[in-house]
């Protein structure tokens, strides 16, 4: 069986993407689909490579779901993953514009997480950055991300 390859993205691989991949991961295997997914995040930005997440993302991860993440490390979003992945989730528009202008960037596999909100009137905006927002931002975060990520995972198999 060929697996999916998903990669979830945002600046700094600190914040929101790891959270994202994370929960992802979580959904993934308690629905017993382990096998069918590859599943890794990025930064656009080298800013912060080979560091584990920002706290506030790991703390709200354990805090909410027992989800530990510590073990994740940041990378830089690069050319080379428009082809090595089928679907890439940029975590705000400004990412996905970026994400757009790289090198075999295809623009049907590069989604926006908030495309899969359930609420209408949440789709197509932006997961806000946590960064330096404090325990109520990184809670916020989780919510969207976890909704999200739920809608998501249907989507994919709808698909498959």
């Amino acid at each position: 069986m060929n697996q999916t390859r998903i990669i979830f993205f945002c600046l700094g691989n600190i914040c929101r993407s790891p959270l994202a991949e994370g929960l992802f991961r979580y959904k993934v295997e308690q629905r017993g689909l382990a096998e069918r997914f590859h599943i890794e995040s990025a930064g656009t930005s080298a800013y912060h490579i080979g560091e584990a997440p920002d706290p506030g993302s790991q703390k709200v991860a354990l805090d909410r779901l027992d989800l530990d993440i510590s073990h994740q490390r940041a990378q830089q979003l690069e050319d080379a993953h428009h082809h090595e992945f089928d679907v890439l989730v940029a975590m705000d528009r400004s990412n996905r514009r970026h994400a757009l202008r790289m090198d075999g960037a295809d623009s049907d596999k590069i989604l926006l997480l908030r495309n899969f909100e359930p609420e209408p009137q949440h789709r197509g905006t932006d997961v806000p950055d946590p960064y330096g927002g404090g325990v109520s931002q990184f809670d916020l975060v989780f919510d969207i991300v976890d909704r999200c990520t739920e809608r998501l995972l249907d989507h994919l198999l709808s698909e498959q």
